[in-house]
């Protein structure tokens, strides 16, 4: 697929960048990873494609996180056409459920050992780790919330929200008590099985996508 650029772009002399195995040419300034990433998901777009990879010296990066300030010499990134973006919203889901487990993991003794103050920070943080994968499933198409789920993505969406939201205010609660202890089993007891929960429903669904790209099935409009 061909990436073309106006005549104000000029060659990076010290990174190399492509976009689907083309060669890419970066505006004056841009030389920091999310600038590059800004660029190419601007070039996708008007493709009507979206970014699906994205490499530095061949290392993948998670799209679903910002990306980190270091020294590099190549970039190179791979798009999707936008009807494989279902498959590429779970894949994101999953990565940031995981990511929301493995955090709150490690804050089960974190937030024993630490002050108030840095535990409830710590929480506030988790919180917005949770919001993440139902926010990027609430951009999933009405149509494969109905065939894959077998409900409507109103009431879908409205269902994960719900819950997430009450799980938080309840977490919210314990952190009003005098110690950390509250917190730490709040952690365990309601925000680790709602994540395993979410991860297996992601995991489905999935899997159900996957098969249905497999075999050419194309989901009906809705």
């Amino acid at each position: 697929m061909s990436h073309s650029n106006n005549g104000s772009l000029e060659a990076a002399e010290d990174v190399i960048v492509t976009l689907d195995c083309d060669q890419v040419l970066l505006p004056a300034g841009r030389r920091s990873l999310n600038s590059i990433r800004s660029h190419l998901e601007t070039l996708a777009l008007a493709g009507q494609r979206v970014l699906a990879e994205f490499s530095v010296d061949g290392a993948p990066q998670d799209l679903s996180s910002p990306l980190q300030a270091r020294a590099f010499q190549r970039v190179d990134a791979v798009t999707i056409p936008l009807n494989e973006l279902p498959l590429l919203l779970l894949t994101t889901a999953a990565r940031q459920t995981a990511r929301a487990q493995a955090s709150v993991e490690a804050a089960l003794t974190l937030v024993l050992i630490n002050n108030q103050a840095n535990a409830r920070e710590l929480w506030w943080i988790l919180a917005g780790q949770m919001k993440e994968p139902v926010l990027t499933l609430s951009l999933m198409p009405e149509n494969y919330c109905r065939q894959c789920c077998g409900t409507t993505f109103d009431k879908l969406r409205r269902w994960q929200l719900e819950q997430v939201s009450r799980i938080i205010r309840r977490v919210d609660a314990t952190c009003e008590g005098p110690d950390n202890i509250p917190l730490s089993d709040a952690l365990e007891k309601l925000v680790l099985p709602w994540l395993e929960n979410l991860a297996q429903h992601i995991r489905l669904w999935l899997e159900a996508t996957e098969a249905g790209a497999r075999l050419g099935i194309k989901i009906a409009s809705a």
